[in-house]
């Protein structure tokens, strides 16, 4: 960790510029980061289990795992710190392992051996309603948590989500035009360059490839950068929320 510190401090390195080192092959980097990290792993994963986490819990080595995936899958083209996105992958990581332990027959508490035809039916219905409803509580949980790194990423352009939500174009039309001024942002190397490095919608490039006037381009500024932020970054259910709009 003081090697990493120091490493750190001598160059005034940023964690996201430390990132793209690692990504370009310095493997001690990783392991020094991995290990200085591994407090802020545990945080993260014992505020999804709602209980204590030490090294030698399987929710550990996930969040480490996913953790690890976090640091090798970063972008600054995401739109957030290294920490907001490694937050949300660690959490999707971890859910997916507690529900995927939740419908594992193994896991049920039934046993076959001691109960009665009928009887059995009955506790296995009433094990898979539970284990649905534990499943909606668990899809429920992932969008909590991609709204509030959603949020984190509006915040790098002075934005909320209250803002987005109010600024909306009112009309279906208009949002669909939003959208795809947004999808023309993300597919443009150098508009996506320029919206994350600046944090400014690049509206004069924009007007020479869309056909979508200014002052619309303009007056939908903040929506396309939420929605250009959504379809750059690891979002599924803000992703849906799109798709829904553009296939009405």
């Amino acid at each position: 960790m003081l090697s990493l510190l120091f490493r750190l401090g001598k160059k005034k390195r940023t964690l996201e510029e430390t990132v793209l080192l690692i990504q370009k092959g310095d493997l001690q980097l990783q392991n020094e980061l991995i290990e200085q990290y591994k407090p802020f792993v545990a945080k993260t994963v014992s505020s999804v289990c709602k209980r204590y986490i030490s090294e030698n819990d399987d929710e550990f080595s996930i969040g480490l795992i996913a953790f690890n995936d976090a640091i090798e899958k970063y972008s600054t083209d995401k739109g957030s710190s290294l920490l907001a996105f490694a937050e949300l992958v660690i959490k999707r990581k971890v859910i997916d392992y507690i529900r995927k332990e939740a419908r594992n027959p193994y896991t049920v508490n039934l046993d076959l051996q001691e109960h009665e035809e009928g009887e059995y039916s009955q506790s296995k219905i009433e094990s898979d309603l539970s284990i649905d409803e534990y499943t909606k509580a668990i899809e429920q949980e992932h969008r909590k948590e991609e709204i509030i790194f959603f949020q984190h990423c509006l915040n790098d352009f002075n934005l909320t989500f209250a803002e987005i939500l109010d600024q909306s174009p009112k009309h279906f039309d208009a949002r669909q035009n939003a959208i795809m001024v947004a999808k023309e942002v993300v597919k443009d190397d150098d508009l996506r360059h320029h919206l994350f490095t600046k944090k400014q919608l690049p509206v004069k490039q924009l007007e020479a490839k869309v056909a979508v006037s200014r002052k619309t381009i303009e007056r939908n500024r903040k929506y396309i950068i939420a929605m250009a932020i959504i379809l750059s970054g690891n979002f599924v259910y803000l992703k849906d929320y799109i798709k829904g709009v553009l296939d009405s």
